[in-house]
């Protein structure tokens, strides 16, 4: 029997991975590691993931105390007593999750709460791990005992290097991950995007489950690939794979009717069954070709996510709503909270339009209702008007009616006031989470340009020799060498090299016009009376421009966002 298969039961056990031939890992390189581990290099000969596993793990820097396996020992008996493993109470901190058994024996599925319990006593600081079972279900199929198990989990539970993210340990993180998923759904998943809002009340109520698709729905032998490579690339991996599965999801279900009467099940059944469609290298494949990623992305939007909740209070979670791997979304607004039909009132949309607006925002803006704060029926055509209403308010809406009935806007993430930074040059600012849609006559929305084609980017770095731009530029500052740490533009676009004004910008104002877009090549031209407007589009994209190339505007509102 193999050394690491005490807990296994060998008759559910992928067949290949019981492979016999003698094969070591030898490199210690990260980028030969994080190939090896994405080609699935030790995925078929149990003893040396076992050994992959151990030694990464023990690579993994952590806090001066941690408990080791000899601290198992010590303890689980007076933790445990003589009850039984099946009937030991899991801690409030896994959120009545999924005990996965995956390729457990009898043993092996006991021995995971035991676990569990031991891992409680030592580590009170946790308040929310619901994908910790999973992770410890995983672990003890590569573990010669249960204490060796124990000391691998504590080591990943105790890292104490600040970039390197593995596992949630409170609800302030769980939440946080499941509106940055969510952001990452609404830029990157367009399509699945759009189903999940047009069958489901709530987009997060659906988010939330990212990781229980991962920890607790992905069969055994997918989620040991993941963790193959999550141990060495880390927390980015898990937001790679779950996009992947919901892509892979709306390809296989598109225009198929729901299975339940929730999309959540429904997705949670495509998960399980995912060997039906995809085998893990199609799945890993397409997870590391999406574009646009970085670690420094992740964290400025979880960061930014963290911040939100802070604010709003939402820090832990409550006990009287209890959900199974689910966060607590009724503390979101969701749309059809955030808009209130016998409160909201616009002359330019309707509250279902506005909902679909809101549905496209980024997730920490969604716990906010919409506030009017300008419109020409009020206020006048006056574009000083329109700053002074305006300014002081950080992301707003912008919301146009022609007279020709067309109805298009913006989502402008940045404070009008930074057009003061240029002077009295017109100068761009703004961020790469913009974007400027168009939802009469049809509904389209459009990313930043360098959201959908990073090439350009890439292009803009290697070619041109960019100066020392002003602060409000968005081309300014140099990309670090590593691109991992590289600033993309989805949060930050003034700290990356773009190849052109034209190619990336998003607002500009002044005292005689304002400009806004660069999304996909398109954008807005509004003259200083707020009366007339033109659109500029590139047919580099293949769109529809967002409308008239000439048009006269009939109403113009401005929305902020009210906690």
């Amino acid at each position: 029997m193999d050394e690491y298969g005490r807990f296994v039961d060998w008759d559910k056990m992928d067949v290949s991975a019981q492979s016999q031939d003698t094969k070591e890992l030898t490199c210690t390189e990260f980028q030969e590691l994080k190939q090896l581990a994405r080609q699935g290099y030790w995925a078929k000969n149990h003893s040396l993931r076992a050994k992959v596993y151990h030694k990464l793990i023990s690579n993994i820097p952590c806090r001066t105390v941690t408990p080791d396996a000899n601290v198992y020992r010590d303890i689980v008996v007076k933790i445990v007593g003589k009850r039984s493993s099946s009937s030991l109470p899991l801690p409030e901190f896994v959120d009545n999750s999924l005990v996965p058994t995956y390729c457990l024996n009898a043993e092996g599925i006991g021995t995971v709460r035991k676990i569990i319990l031991c891992i409680a006593n030592q580590f009170p600081d946790i308040s929310f791990c619901p994908a910790l079972p999973a992770v410890i279900a995983l672990l003890l199929h590569y573990s010669k005992d249960e204490a060796e198990c124990f000391e691998q989990v504590c080591r990943i539970l105790a890292c104490n290097d600040p970039s390197k993210r593995l596992i949630d340990q409170t609800f302030l993180a769980f939440e946080s991950s499941c509106m940055t998923f969510g952001d990452l759904v609404n830029k990157y998943c367009q399509a699945a995007h759009k189903l999940m809002v047009a069958v489901s009340e709530d987009v997060l109520e659906v988010y939330s489950d990212w990781q229980r698709w991962l920890f607790g729905e992905l069969p055994m032998a997918y989620v040991a690939r993941v963790f193959d490579v999550f141990l060495v690339e880390g927390y980015k991996v898990l937001y790679r794979v779950a996009l992947a599965l919901l892509k892979f999801f709306h390809k296989v279900r598109a225009g198929q009717p729901m299975e339940s009467d929730s999309i959540q099940q429904d997705i949670r059944a495509f998960v399980r069954d995912i060997a039906k469609s995809v085998s893990p290298e199609r799945l890993l494949e397409k997870a590391f070709a999406i574009r646009l990623f970085s670690r420094k992305e992740i964290q400025l939007l979880q960061m930014a996510n963290e911040k939100a909740l802070q604010q709003k209070g939402i820090t832990v979670k409550q006990k009287s709503h209890c959900f199974s791997m689910v966060c607590v979304v009724f503390l979101r607004q969701n749309v059809h909270l955030a808009v209130h039909a016998e409160n909201f009132k616009s002359e330019i949309v309707s509250v279902k339009e506005m909902r679909d607006i809101w549905s496209w925002i980024p997730e920490r803006f969604a716990l906010c209702q919409p506030l009017l704060l300008f419109t020409t029926l009020e206020h006048g055509c006056s574009l000083s008007r329109f700053y002074s209403h305006s300014e002081g308010h950080e992301p707003t809406l912008l919301l146009i009616k022609t007279t020709a009935k067309e109805v298009c806007g913006a989502y402008l993430s940045t404070d009008w006031s930074e057009r003061r930074r240029g002077g009295n040059k017109l100068s761009f600012f703004g961020t790469g989470e913009c974007f400027v849609f168009r939802l009469q006559p049809e509904v389209e929305r459009y990313e930043w340009v360098i959201i959908k084609h990073p090439e350009l980017a890439t292009a803009g770095s290697e070619t041109e020799n960019h100066s020392s731009p002003a602060p409000s530029s968005l081309s300014s500052g140099s990309a670090p060498s590593d691109p991992s740490e590289r600033l993309s533009p989805f949060l930050s676009a003034r700290h990356f090299n773009l190849p052109s004004k034209t190619a990336s910008m998003f607002m500009a104002g002044s005292s005689e016009c304002i400009i806004v877009g660069g999304g996909d090549g398109q954008a807005l031209y509004l003259d200083a009376d707020l009366n007339h407007g033109r659109t500029s589009h590139c047919n580099t994209f293949n769109n529809q421009p967002l409308c008239s190339e000439s048009f006269q505007i009939s109403v113009l509102e401005v929305w902020g966002f009210r906690d």
